[in-house]
């Protein structure tokens, strides 16, 4: 078994190596064996499974919390589908309705067939154009440079790059009447490998599902901002924040590959536009050929109701501040089984739990309290998540130390990948120092040292990288909206030599046990690691004296994001003296920081720690020292993303964004009809950001 053993000064995870794969199957394998999509019965029979061995383990409380959220589900008798009709209006072609299911899985009920959620209804009949990856340079090219214009046209664009409701919200700018996704080969099957279940890859008919929304963190779509309980106010249906207007619709590479062979138009303009299938790539719009009279129909009758969702909270309650939370909290919800994501995390968390409760039961307790949390339909908009945060959050902004998330524990099997705010930096590169490295070739090697090799920084290749905290997972509303310090570790694919997304069964129903066994982690040496390091950064956040954040890294991630920022700005050389642009408060208020973080740091290192107030003074400044970086008023346009520093790309979702306020006004800034009006947001955005920094560093300065 797993099981943490409580040394005087940190947790070490030891395993038994007779049990490794046995016993560390067992979670992912019990789980993933129906599928379990938010609020569904099953996922409600999980929650309660959850619960009832949370409280074998011992923890203090489990309780469910429950949230009446939107949820969207296909419809049972009009499935989804898209046609090519002819000059008749006869359907001469139409997409699957279903994915072949997996090898042993032929009898499972309750797999609902491809679709994403929250798509528009509509039946829209239309020429077809193709648009790449559907991000914002690519409708740019056709509109700008090639005289591409999509209004009123159905387009089809390749999953993969960003994320999928920023394809879907770039359509609808664009005018589209219909967006359809697919997975193309060359973003999806690695060279050399077959496809499931004789290896890892996509096969021809499966087909990715996800959520299309535009939320920026709102949460539930109808009561943004305010949690989902009976109380809260609604907004109606087709009012709520962030649902497309368009029907959206996913299928599989054979189906794309068919709606593709006879477009018309220009072809491709360059070779990032191809993919691999064998088709010409043109753009369209429309057909070519005999097939010059052919429209594309899309069949979209999903609907949005208002389901109950449940999340399992539970409570280690700490020894000496219990007023100070640790939370580690990953979902449980899965489009189908769930194999990698969520269920790799998922199970990593069950495990963490009861090694901590173990602990417990043999008489120990740690200094702060420790919330665990099983989070619901994350997989419709972080949603379990963001309605626990809306409704404790003045509650978490006084209290919240840290949130750890513990989503997925892998998405690869080559190295270590972290995402974490700068105040975790040390602590992360120290804790990985004490772990043995799982890959091949590096035996009797720390993960730091695996880590560095495969992957160093590219600002500074002394150390491993650390990318920015942007979306996607149920860190969002900690960290962007209540400004708690947060943290992800991974293990990822090898992304100089793996160009596909993701991996590439991802969200379809080959997402199986099996898939984990047999390709990504045999031995579930992987996952150990993740569990090493996740339980390790808890017990350390939990039960450290002095809380393990340095702001001194804070100060130099401060300096690194300020320059690049600048350095993109420099590209308006004479825009910036024409409208007297200045950097310079923001770079005064960055050095500011930087020295407010060394005297800190100083001072903490002298503080006597027999002095219980004098320690809880110094904690409290580096709790609050994230919080100090958000703005109550929230970004321009997203006012639920109200961290001044980092937020995720208004782009692409899954990406972080550094100075995002900034980053945002000077996005294509020359096609901006009104240039002073332009360049008057960017000076605005830099003051909030220069004042936001050096409040910070005010936070750091010795009490009065």
């Amino acid at each position: 078994m797993w099981l943490f053993l409580l040394c005087k000064e940190e947790i070490q995870l030891t395993y038994l190596k007779a049990s490794r794969k046995i016993v560390c199957s067992e979670y992912i394998f019990s789980f993933t064996k129906l599928p379990h999509l938010a609020g569904t019965e099953q996922n409600l029979l999980l929650a309660k499974k959850i619960q009832g061995r949370w409280k074998e383990f011992g923890l203090d409380s489990a309780e469910l919390v429950n949230y009446d959220v939107l949820l969207s589900y296909p419809n049972e008798d009009q499935p989804n589908y898209i046609s090519l009709i002819d000059d008749q209006g006869n359907e001469v072609f139409n997409t699957s309705l279903f994915e072949p299911p997996p090898q042993g899985y032929e009898n499972v009920t309750d797999i609902l067939p491809p679709y994403n959620a929250f798509s528009a209804q509509g039946v829209p009949e239309a020429d077809l154009v193709y648009v790449n990856y559907g991000r914002t340079e690519d409708f740019f090219k056709l509109e700008r440079e090639m005289g591409i214009n999509c209004t009123g046209k159905i387009v089809i664009a390749r999953y993969g790059k960003i994320f999928r409701g920023n394809k879907v919200k770039n359509a609808i700018l664009a005018g589209a009447q219909g967006i359809i996704l697919y997975s193309d080969p060359a973003d999806y099957c690695a060279p050399g490998v077959d496809p499931y279940p004789n290896g890892w890859n996509l096969p021809g008919g499966g087909v990715q599902r996800g959520n299309v929304l535009n939320l920026n963190g709102a949460g539930d779509p109808l009561t943004p901002g305010y949690p989902a309980k009976e109380y809260t106010f609604r907004y109606k249906v087709n009012e709520g924040v962030g649902i497309p207007k368009i029907p959206v619709h996913p299928i599989g590479y054979h189906d794309a590959e068919v709606l593709l062979r006879a477009m018309g138009g220009p072809a491709a303009p360059d070779s990032s536009w191809r993919g691999s299938l064998n088709v010409p790539y043109n753009i369209g719009p429309g057909f070519t050929g005999n097939s010059s009279a052919r429209k594309v129909r899309m069949h979209v009758h999903t609907s949005n109701k208002i389901t109950r969702i449940y999340n399992v909270v539970g409570i280690l309650r700490g020894a000496l501040e219990p007023d100070r939370y640790i939370i580690l909290g990953g979902h449980r919800d899965s489009w189908v089984f769930g194999g990698i994501d969520p269920t790799t995390g998922a199970a990593v968390l069950q495990e963490i739990v009861r090694s901590f409760g173990k602990m417990k039961m043999e008489g120990w307790r740690p200094r702060r309290t420790i919330i665990f949390a099983s989070w619901d339909a994350e997989e419709f908009g972080l949603l379990g998540s963001t309605e626990w945060a809306e409704e404790n959050a003045k509650v978490l902004q006084e209290r919240a130390v840290a949130y750890i998330n513990a989503d997925s524990s892998i998405e690869g099997n080559y190295t270590l990948r972290v995402d974490c705010t700068p105040l975790l930096y040390k602590l992360v590169y120290n804790l990985t120092k004490e772990i043995l490295s799982p890959d091949e070739g590096y035996e009797n090697k720390s993960l730091y040292e695996s880590w560095l090799e495969k992957d160093p920084s590219s600002e500074n290749n002394n150390f491993p990288r650390i990318n920015k905290l942007g979306s996607g997972s149920d860190f969002e509303a900690y960290f962007q909206r209540l400004g708690i310090a947060s943290g992800r570790a991974r293990y990822t694919k090898n992304k100089k030599a793996d160009k596909f997304s993701n991996y590439p069964v991802y969200h379809t129903v080959y997402e199986t046990f099996e898939l984990v066994e047999k390709f990504y982690d045999p031995t579930f040496k992987k996952q150990l690691t993740i569990a090493q390091l996740r339980g390790k950064l808890v017990y350390d956040l939990a039960d450290s004296q002095v809380i393990p954040f340095d702001s001194r890294d804070y100060g130099e991630a401060l300096k690194g994001y300020s320059n690049r920022i600048y350095k993109l700005a420099k590209k308006h050389e004479e825009q910036l003296k024409l409208y007297k642009v200045s950097f310079d408060p923001l770079f005064s208020a960055v050095v500011n920081f930087s020295k407010a973080a060394s005297e800190f740091h100083g001072r903490l290192e002298q503080v006597d720690k027999k002095d219980s107030v004098a320690v809880r003074i110094m904690n409290d400044q580096l709790m609050l020292v994230e919080r100090a970086f958000t703005d109550p008023l929230g970004l321009p346009g997203r006012k639920f993303y109200r961290h001044v520093i980092f937020a995720p790309s208004s782009h692409n979702k899954y990406a972080g964004e550094s100075f995002p306020g900034i980053y945002d006004a000077m996005f294509d800034i020359e096609s901006k009809a009104d240039q002073h009006e332009a360049w008057e947001e960017v000076k605005r955005q830099i003051s909030i950001a220069a004042f936001t920094v050096q409040a910070a560093a005010d936070t750091l300065k010795e009490v009065a």
